[in-house]
């Protein structure tokens, strides 16, 4: 069942040039391998958030955190460490 889309000046003339370049042999093409890199796009997200949302559960699984207040300052303890070793002379 066709359907017709306004897609606007610029991607007309994307698909125009995509067609002259002879890289697809039509509008539908152009169209069609778009949306199957924007299904490839949303299922790779798909599967990255649920892994994230996986780590987050590990991790409020894995018992007490500490204070965010203790983790900030040991962050910034770590990076002034680091800095003062790369500012050392060699």
């Amino acid at each position: 069942m066709p359907s017709s889309y306004v897609i606007g000046e610029h991607f007309e003339a994307f698909i125009k040039h995509q067609i002259q370049q002879g890289r697809y042999a039509s509008a539908s093409e152009v169209v069609r391998d778009g949306l199957r890199a924007l299904e490839e796009r949303e299922q790779l997200r798909s599967l990255k958030l649920q892994a994230l949302r996986t780590e987050i559960q590990r991790g409020a699984d894995s018992g007490a955190g500490i204070p965010a207040k203790q983790a900030f300052a040991d962050a910034r303890k770590r990076i002034a460490v680091a800095s003062s070793a790369q500012s050392r002379p060699k």
